[in-house]
């Protein structure tokens, strides 16, 4: 088939309580470029809520190039703009979270319907990379899915071929409508922003189509390059006011889990992380993942030896998505445990 490779962002987001008169119920900002270099694709956004309260986020597409590069140090770093700076000044944090999502689009959906059951939402690729909304697609997807559903039950017969009808049911609507205006929207920036704000200035008056229908996209974790020996940075601590290290963030996650269930973090050859991992990459779970989870721990012998918090994890899934070898595993972890979304 054609199908892309699915493709994805992070974002990490916090909400703060800000002195009164800063910012008004409904105030939207988005950011573009800094801090991130213009190769990379990715910016902010500022939501004023009620009681103020602001709710800020940086989203980074999970293709870089640098293996050491830091989200979340990123993000933190965002917060020292002076527009930023001035409006959290004397506030508070109040929660904080991150989350993947799918930037792949229609290019990068997969066959959505097999044998009793139907895949919906971000699962289903249903997100709008350019306005970065999905809540409504993944909506309607649930629907259609409910109908498809009804037939089936009605018929007795709950197959992939009677619920292939689920796909033309998503033809027929205005997701397929809405998603192909955006075909080729994230491929464009692959090469940088300037390169995608070309390309996408043709697809806005050609309807999606562009210079190039479809236009091809690579996994991610593909656009690694090596360190050729360069040493690890040094790590962002922040000042505990404005800017924060991420221990101090997934503690205001409320991300909880029950210590002595298995670990649901599963890394099939941790040999390559202590030795392949090291040399070609500088362990990368260490900086990508905002939580703290994965950490490279000396051993009296003086090589190197994977640690992983798992009870720091604040579900966002990098680890599975971003990991060079694709090594690691996220499973859902016992008992229902994870963070607290409360006000998210």
């Amino acid at each position: 088939d054609n199908l892309n490779p699915q493709t994805y962002g992070i974002g990490i987001k916090e909400l703060w309580d800000v002195q009164p008169g800063r910012i008004e119920p409904g105030y939207v900002a988005h950011t573009l470029g800094w801090p991130v270099s213009m190769d990379m694709y990715g910016g902010g956004c500022i939501y004023g809520l009620s009681n103020n309260r602001v709710s800020i986020g940086l989203v980074l597409a999970l293709e870089y190039a640098d293996p050491q590069f830091d989200p979340h140090a990123a993000f933190q770093t965002w917060k020292t703009h002076p527009f930023l700076k001035k409006l959290l000044d004397g506030g508070k944090l109040v929660r904080y979270g991150a989350k993947s999502l799918p930037y792949g689009g229609w290019y990068a959906m997969p066959r959505n319907y097999l044998d009793g059951g139907l895949i919906i939402g971000d699962s289903g690729s249903f997100l709008d990379s350019q306005r970065l909304k999905g809540i409504h697609l993944a909506m309607k997807s649930g629907m259609l899915a409910a109908e498809t559903i009804f037939d089936a039950l009605k018929a007795g017969d709950t197959s992939s071929k009677m619920l292939s009808a689920f796909p033309k049911k998503i033809e027929q609507s205005y997701i397929k409508k809405e998603l192909w205006q955006v075909r080729n929207f994230h491929q464009s920036f692959r090469h940088g922003m300037f390169v995608g704000f070309f390309h996408t200035a043709f697809q806005q008056i050609t309807g999606g189509r562009g210079l190039i229908d479809p236009m091809r996209a690579h996994a991610g974790h593909e656009a690694y390059k090596k360190i050729n020996g360069r040493p690890a940075p040094e790590r962002f601590k922040g000042d505990g006011k404005l800017t924060f290290d991420r221990l101090t963030d997934v503690y205001h996650s409320g991300t909880r889990h029950e210590e002595d269930q298995p670990c649901h973090l599963k890394v099939t050859d941790t040999n390559i992380c202590a030795t392949k991992c090291v040399e070609e990459y500088g362990n990368p779970c260490q900086y990508f993942c905002p939580a703290a989870v994965y950490e490279m721990a000396k051993e009296s012998n003086g090589g190197m030896k994977l640690k992983i918090s798992a009870a720091n994890c604040v579900h966002c899934k990098t680890c599975d998505i971003a990991d060079p070898y694709q090594i690691i595993d996220w499973v859902v972890p016992e008992g229902g445990g994870g963070p607290n979304y409360e006000g998210m």
